[in-house]
């Protein structure tokens, strides 16, 4: 059984950053995907960031060269940096792995 927890959100200007992490349970979590996605007020989830067992990293073009991917397979954990955060930002993020969803951390961004 795999468990995602996620970790980091919270409230922060525009222009600011914040670092979300997932700590993911299993030992083969190095072999595997994982991604990021978003949702926010009445919109569908979308992909945010996705990363593979290879580091081989893909943004959402509203994201990318904003925000960075990267995981730590010594500790099981994803991680997902945010910076120049602007208020369509303003989501809850949730982890996704091997089909399982974490429970989701809000981000909002406001002045």
């Amino acid at each position: 059984q795999v468990h995602l927890l996620e970790s980091g959100g919270g409230l922060v200007q525009p222009g600011g950053s914040l670092r979300l992490s997932c700590e993911i349970s299993g030992n083969i979590f190095s072999r595997n995907s994982v991604a990021w996605y978003r949702q926010a007020p009445g919109k569908l989830r979308e992909l945010v960031a996705l990363i593979t067992s290879a580091r081989v990293t893909n943004y959402a073009d509203s994201v990318r060269g904003r925000f960075t991917i990267s995981r730590d397979n010594a500790k099981n954990t994803v991680y997902l940096q945010m910076d120049n955060l602007k208020p369509e930002d303003t989501a809850v993020y949730y982890c996704f792995y091997l089909l399982n969803w974490g429970q989701g951390t809000q981000v909002t961004v406001s002045a």
